[in-house]
């Protein structure tokens, strides 16, 4: 077994270079090797080459997942020193139980809010200021110390370090191959590498959650939409290559459980891996016509289960499907101030009305962090239909979450702000979002999934069959 803790004597130094989108400090690697040093374009993206020196260098100066260990020149990101681990688990704590916060005692640093967010804007991105703007009086962000909790499976380190020579694109980005179990590009070449991390991020072996939906009023009124989901994922299954997986990358079961003018809906989906091979595909069951059938709407910019409109399909885990109707381009990365660590907001002490607020989430509950982003922007291939013009994605560097996403209209406007609101899963260990939030800042709307406070928390490890998950199977499911 690879070791994957790093003598901090070998922390690698990062300098400041200037941003092709959004001015601030835009961070890049600066190599102690100099046949190692990128040049050009590529240092200023922070992109380092996929040669064998910057390989060797997973598990030592970078880690596993690629991430500089360094942290920042002036302390307020901290080196990387293995993430969420047993050692570090909450006194009381035992697998099942909801998540309790490791950092419960931690200070609020300091609040940003409508009245100061101009100091701090080189390191927010233009949603999180237009939500400021959209709601001076009640919107603000509590700022805590940065700890760079990712971690995962020891195995999805080894084999994200033996994805790293290996894995390629296929079908014009729409596609992996050569890579199993782990993150496919530790040393990402361009923005749909990045794009394949984060659709690729470990998400366990089988399990089942509650994402429960809110679409509130503009005055805050709402009505919880209680859903329960299953997720297989192939892909994660030890000793899994993608051609073990005929290119199913997982199934996911959505039923709605309340109110009951929608209980008993049900959707399937087979998510593929290429997308251009082979589309997505699924069914939704009805209980009122008792029949399955087909749902290629199911993709792209088609509203969401139950979300008036707020959320699009490809919206869910801020991310997913193909991503053939955009140009893709690395911007560069960042130092920002992005959720994470959001174990107040998962608690099974709240309920939702203690989160929700007219406009959006309660601050009072949410946890900000200062940490590294990849920045990634989209925008709409000539002769493709999308609602949005143009996306920026703000991944984690240490996770490849999706933790920030502005979203623009046809007019080129910006429209919605997206925030991933996320936690370590530290029984697994995986960092994924606990709540995901979509505000329309022009309706002075949101939507928000994953409020499941109430509810049993998150399984990962359940060996689920794929038998489950056929459209016969689906109809018998739908008529228990």
């Amino acid at each position: 077994m690879r070791k994957h803790f790093i003598s901090l004597a070998r922390l690698l130094p990062l300098t400041m270079l200037g941003a092709a989108l959004l001015t601030g400090p835009v961070l890049a690697g600066e190599d102690n090797n100099e046949g190692n040093q990128a040049s050009g374009d590529d240092a200023a993206t922070g992109i380092i080459p996929r040669n064998e020196e910057n390989i060797a260098r997973l598990g030592e100066d970078l880690t596993p997942m690629g991430s500089p260990v360094a942290g920042n020149a002036d302390g307020t990101i901290p080196p990387w020193t293995g993430g969420l681990t047993q050692d570090d688990w909450p006194e009381g704590y035992e697998p099942g139980d909801r998540h309790l916060d490791p950092f419960a005692d931690d200070p609020v640093l300091f609040t940003i809010n409508a009245d100061n967010y101009e100091e701090y804007a080189d390191y927010l991105s233009p949603g999180q200021i237009a939500t400021f703007e959209r709601y001076p009086d009640t919107y603000y962000m509590n700022v805590y110390q940065s700890r760079r909790t990712a971690s995962f499976p020891e195995r999805i380190y080894d084999r994200t370090i033996d994805n790293a020579p290996t894995a390629q694109l296929v079908a014009d980005g729409e596609g992996v191959t050569d890579a199993a179990e782990g993150f496919p590009f530790p040393i990402p070449q361009d923005a749909y590498e990045l794009m394949w991390n984060h659709k690729l991020k470990y998400k366990g072996i089988g399990g089942t959650r509650y994402n429960n939906q809110v679409a509130p009023t503009a005055r805050g009124e709402f009505q919880l939409v209680r859903l329960r989901e299953e997720l297989l994922g192939l892909y994660y299954r030890e000793g899994t290559t993608i051609d073990d997986a005929n290119n199913i990358l997982l199934y996911f079961f959505q039923e709605v459980e309340s109110p009951a003018r929608l209980a008993g809906n049900i959707l399937l989906v087979h998510e593929t891996l290429n997308q251009t091979a082979q589309p997505r595909q699924a069914w939704v069951y009805n209980p009122g016509q008792r029949r399955v059938r087909r749902a290629p709407n199911v993709a792209y910019d088609n509203p969401g289960t139950a979300s008036d409109g707020l959320r699009t399909n490809d919206m869910t885990d801020m991310f997913n499907g193909a991503m053939d109707r955009f140009e893709w381009e690395v911007v560069g990365k960042k130092e920002m101030y992005v959720p994470y660590n959001s174990y107040q907001a998962h608690s099974g002490d709240l309920e939702p009305r203690d989160l929700v607020r007219p406009g959006h989430l309660n601050p009072e509950h949410m946890r900000y962090e200062l940490h590294r982003v990849w920045i990634v922007d989209a925008h709409l291939r000539d002769g493709t239909r999308h609602i949005n013009s143009r996306r920026t994605f703000y991944l984690d560097e240490d996770s490849y979450q999706i933790v920030l996403t502005d979203h623009y209209d046809r007019r080129g406007e910006l429209w919605r702000a997206s925030e991933a609101h996320n936690i370590v899963y530290y029984d697994v260990p995986t960092l994924w979002s606990t709540i995901e939030t979509h505000y329309d800042l022009q309706s002075g709307r949101f939507v928000a999934t994953g409020l499941d406070n109430q509810d049993p928390v998150n399984t990962f490890d359940v060996e689920l069959s794929p038998r489950n998950y056929t459209p016969q199977a689906l109809r018998t499911r739908g008529r228990r």
